[in-house]
This record gives structure tokens, sequence and C-alpha cells, in this order.
């Protein structure tokens, strides 16, 4: 397949990506996983975001985001809040507290901050609303600092009532009112989190899933100035940005400040499929082109204007990260990785 990134003109920046594994299934190390990936579609950088949470609370991610973060000079990275055991307590150990956590991080060198806590399997799991006293006091730390937050939150609504075989596989199927919050009850909380720090710097994946229903995210967007939202896919997003393409350009246009470029990709033996994602992304983004995509479906490209281009592309991204990644100070690592090692399930980092 022929892909057009070769031949583009714009500074762009990937900045969502995943590791989940030392190894690919190739047996590869992921010291490197993303620089073919970068180098093939001429990305500036990228920004990995680590899950610890999403995994038993295991450690590596952080530590691998940080250690890939060392070895490669364009990759920023944003590290995730750990918990001591799922359910957890009313209460974190004294010395795990997420101001000492934050602390920790930034001394690490990390860019900023993942949440998965508002997927709701995880936040099931969790069992505290993000608006409650429980997040308090790290919302607070971020927004005083004006630390960038990536936050999932909500998912699919099509989760809450019809997930489709597969996403009920994943755990993604959320109809039983006991154990999920509603999806209304997720939005609520997020718009709850904002009125108590308006300052947040935060940015809610996948467009905060409301390309059905983009007038309530616009009335957030109005609402909160430092609010923005990336564009990873879930393929359904962009389905619901064609069934609506004229108010969406406008949308992308009138938003252009706020509204950040990412695939979502992870660390795979196939690059092909995450090569594929990026350029498709960027195809509707750029172009008016009729594209084959997500589920087969045919979207028509939006040809945004090209000062909103390179908003979205990286410039937004930058504003919120500054223009080059923060150096990882090795000490605060090692002193981090003696701490939390007992929350290390991968044994593979004895090796390093």
């Amino acid at each position: 397949m022929s892909y057009i990134f070769p031949k583009v003109k714009h500074k762009i920046i990937d900045s969502h990506l995943h590791i989940y594994n030392w190894k690919n299934e190739k047996g590869e190390d992921f010291f490197h996983c993303f620089e073919k990936y970068r180098e093939e579609m001429g990305l500036a950088g990228i920004n990995l975001a680590a899950l610890p949470s999403g995994f038993g609370s295991d450690v590596t991610s952080n530590l691998m985001c940080a250690v890939y973060k060392l070895i490669n000079k364009n990759t920023f990275a944003h590290a995730g809040l750990l918990y001591d055991k799922y359910p957890i307590s009313d209460t974190l150990p004294d010395e795990m507290d997420f101001v000492t956590q934050l602390n920790e991080l930034e001394e690490i060198g990390f860019d900023g901050i993942k949440m998965l806590e508002g997927k709701p399997n995880l936040y099931a799991k969790v069992g505290k609303p993000l608006d409650s006293d429980f997040f308090d006091k790290a919302f607070e730390k971020l927004e005083k600092e004006g630390t960038y937050v990536l936050m999932h939150a909500l998912d699919p609504a099509c989760f809450w009532t019809d997930a489709g075989e597969e996403n009920v596989n994943k755990g993604w199927y959320y109809g039983d009112t006991s154990k999920y919050p509603s999806n209304a009850d997720l939005y609520k909380q997020i718009d709850n989190i904002l009125n108590k720090h308006p300052g947040l710097n935060l940015c809610l994946a996948h467009f905060f899933f409301c390309s059905e229903n983009p007038e309530k995210l616009e009335e957030m967007l109005e609402k909160y100035p430092n609010l923005c939202v990336d564009i990873t896919p879930g393929g359904e997003m962009y389905i619901g940005f064609d069934k609506r393409r004229e108010y969406f350009k406008d949308f992308f246009t009138k938003y252009q400040n706020r509204i950040i470029f990412g695939t979502d990709m992870d660390f795979t033996p196939h690059l092909e499929a995450g090569i594929w994602l990026c350029d498709r992304v960027y195809r509707y983004l750029a172009t008016d082109e009729t594209l084959k995509s997500f589920s087969d479906h045919q979207l028509t490209g939006m040809k945004l204007p090209e000062e909103a281009l390179q908003k979205v592309f990286s410039d937004n991204l930058v504003g919120k990260l500054g223009a080059q990644p923060k150096p990882i100070n090795k000490d605060a690592l090692r002193r981090y990785i003696a701490k939390y090692r007992h929350l290390i399930a991968d044994k593979e980092l004895d090796k390093y």
C-alpha cells in the first residue's frame, strides 16, 4: 500500500502510544520499538502513555516508558498512578499517596500523567468516583503546576447497551449497573472535576467518545479553556464524524487549538497496522479523499485548513508539553525502582 506520509510537510507528533511488554511476539526488545514507525512516517516525535493501573497496578509500564524515553531522545512520556491493591482501601499507604507519587514522577522526568481510571472496567476495580475527595489532592496539585493530564474517561455509548461479542469478551460491556457507573454519571463526574479544578490541563482521549453527541463536548470546551481532546481512534468515532462531515469540519476549525493528533497504537510485531492507522487519520484530516477505513466504512476526508492541521498535528501538544521532552533523572528512576520493586510483576527488569 502507498502511504502519503513520506510526502507531507507538516511536523507531526503521535501523542498517544503504549508499550505493554518487554518483548514482542518475535522476541524483539522494546527499546527501539517505535523508532522504525517514527522514521517511516516521518514523525517529529512520539508520546508514550503508561498504563500501570490497568494491569493490576504493575509499575512495569511506568518503568518501560522511562527507559524508552531515556534511550530515545525524541520521546515524551506520561506515567500512571499506582495502587497498592485492588479493591483499594479508603486511603493509600502514606508512602505512596498521590501527591508523593506525583512528586516522584516529576523528579524522574515524566512529561505528564496518564489516567485510565475513567474507563469503566478499571473504574469498577478502583471503586472511587473520579470527582471524590480520594482524587482531590492529586487534581489540586496537577492544576496548580499545570501538568498535562491525558485521561481516558467513558467508552463508546454502545458498550452500555450492545457492545458486541468481541468487546464483551474484552470485558467492555457495562450494562450491569450494580457494578459499573452509567455513561451519564461518568460524564457528570468529569464535569464536576473541572468545576472544582477549572484550570486543570486536561486532555480527554478519544474525543471523549462524543462523536455522536458533540454538542455536550462543545459546551465543555466553551466552559473550560484548558480542556482539550485527542482524536485517537476508536473507529466508531470517525464513522460518527463522517455522518456529520460539514458540522465536524467546522468544529475542528473552530476548536483547532483544542484538538491533538494520536493513534493509540502499541508495541506490536506488525507495524503495518499502526502505519495504516496513522495514515488513515492523517488523510482524513488533511485531504478530501474517499478512504476505505474503520469497519470497511468509506470516509470522505475533511481537508482542514492548513493552519488548523499544523496545530492539531503537533503545535497544540508542544504548547502543552514544551518543544523538547524532559530529561530522565537516572538517580530518581533508580530510587523509584527500589521503592516499588514489589509492584513489578514481570521480573524481566532484573536483567537491566
